[in-house]
Order: structure tokens, then C-alpha cells, then sequence
């Protein structure tokens, strides 16, 4: 995962209201009208929302008729995950192994 790609996904991860969705599909798959009864705002809301989690590949979507099940993308958390850890920590894949000290 490229730092761009990491930017965007924090991007998506900023909004409090989708950290409490993702938090929400923690405890197992949900479908649209239970995330519903659960906040206060619109089902376009919800919708856009839940567009941005599934684009970003944060989220997956299963349709069972017409209702929209989600589920967390647990591999591509746990990227995100590692690639903070990654920033976090010096080890030979870090940037700063790039950078000469005292070169400034």
C-alpha cells in the first residue's frame, strides 16, 4: 500500500460517523435498516456513507433480495493496520533509511 493509497483511506477513516460503522460491523455482518435504527440520519446518508467504505474496499456488500448486507473487509484493515505500524517503527522497508543524517 502506497502512502497515496494509505492518505485516502485515513481520508475515508476521518469521518466519526463511518469509524462508528466499521466499529458497528465489528460484532458481524449488518444489513442497511439495522445501521439505520442505529443513527440519526437519512437512508441517502446512510447510502453514501456506505459507498465510500465499499469503494475503498473497507467494507464488502452482499445483496439478499432488497436488502444490502455489509461486512468488514478484515485483510484490508489489518493493511491499514500494518502500513501505520510500518510508519511507526524504523526497519529496513522505513523511508528514513533513505535520508543521510546530518545532511541538512
Amino acid at each position: 500500500m502506497s502512502y497515496k493509497e494509505l492518505s485516502k483511506i485515513l481520508k475515508v477513516l476521518s469521518d466519526p460517523s463511518r469509524l462508528e460503522i466499521l466499529d458497528l460491523l465489528s460484532c458481524g455482518e449488518l444489513c442497511a435498516c439495522d445501521l439505520l435504527e442505529y443513527f440519526h440520519f437519512s437512508q441517502p446518508t446512510l447510502s453514501h456513507h456506505m459507498k465510500s467504505l465499499v469503494d475503498n474496499e473497507l467494507v464488502t456488500i452482499r445483496k439478499d433480495g432488497n436488502k444490502h448486507w455489509y461486512q468488514l473487509n478484515h485483510d484490508n484493515l489489518e493493511d491499514v493496520i500494518q502500513k501505520l505500524n510500518l510508519i511507526n517503527t524504523s526497519n529496513q522497508k522505513c523511508v528514513c533509511n533513505n535520508v543521510k543524517s546530518g545532511d541538512c
